[in-house]
């Protein structure tokens, strides 16, 4: 096991792999018990419940160390036809999973509203690896696409929620996947989660204005227009783009809506 290093994190060798995990999060000079990541050790326990609003494949642990969000990494699409939950082997700094923590770790030490990281590893076999990630559950949140679905979006969470996401584009902070559901509000906060492939960015008005236009295709997806796109575009998607072009830093003239 290596030490701690001045970010705090600690790096574990495994049989077949590495784990990454906060040094803060443990007693000093613990190891982190690879059974911690399956959600099944944690279910015969009685410790785990399915996460609720859409989020496939979270569970969440309710452990001694705190309550935690379980990910395991699957493929979607055609390929995970093919492979599975199994990715290509580039490194180990590149897998999804230490990407991620490495991610994660970076923003919520300077103060953005992010899932924050736990532990990370990955699993290699030959030329493919298996990986996970753990993250500290937020409590009293939940997603867009629930709030959507269970009373509607107002224009005070949806200018919320472009002012989030507006402060994370100037600092260049790229999600690849910015969906209803891989946003969390609470009554002061909104959390973005799940940044799988997502990495630190010169700040571009083109895959800012992409980020957005995903968001809101998930949104009517969801069925935030319910009510008619003119209804929509009034009440939620107008509120958020001026949220978001108010906020210092982001690209005003360029955001695609």
């Amino acid at each position: 096991m290596t030490g701690a290093g001045a970010s705090g994190v600690v790096r574990q060798e495994t049989a077949d792999g590495a784990i990454l995990f906060d040094a803060d999060v443990l007693a000093q000079g613990e190891r982190f018990d690879p059974r911690w990541f399956d959600a099944g050790f944690w279910r015969t326990q009685d410790h785990a419940t399915e996460a609720p609003g859409g989020r496939g494949g979270i569970v969440f642990a309710h452990t001694p160390h705190g309550d935690w969000a379980l990910r395991h990494y699957r493929r979607g699409g055609l390929v995970a036809r093919m492979l599975g939950d199994r990715y290509l082997w580039n490194g180990a700094e590149r897998t999804r999973s230490f990407s991620e923590f490495h991610l994660l770790h970076g923003l919520a030490a300077r103060g953005f509203d992010v899932s924050q990281p736990i532990a990370a590893r990955y699993r290699r076999n030959g030329t493919h690896y298996r990986a996970d990630l753990i993250t500290r559950f937020i409590p009293d949140a939940h997603t867009l696409a629930w709030q959507s679905q269970h009373g509607g979006i107002d224009a005070a969470v949806a200018s919320r929620v472009g002012a989030a996401i507006a402060r994370l584009h100037a600092a260049g902070v790229y999600h690849a996947d910015l969906n209803a559901h891989n946003v969390l509000i609470d009554a002061h906060k909104v959390w973005l989660i799940d940044f799988d492939r997502g990495e630190l960015r010169a700040p571009q008005s083109a895959w800012q204005a992409a980020n957005l236009a995903r968001l809101k295709r998930s949104l009517v997806k969801v069925g935030a227009a319910g009510e008619g796109e003119a209804v929509f575009e009034r009440d939620v998607w107008q509120p958020l783009v001026a949220a978001y072009e108010s906020t210092p830093g982001s690209h005003e003239k360029d955001a695609n809506r």
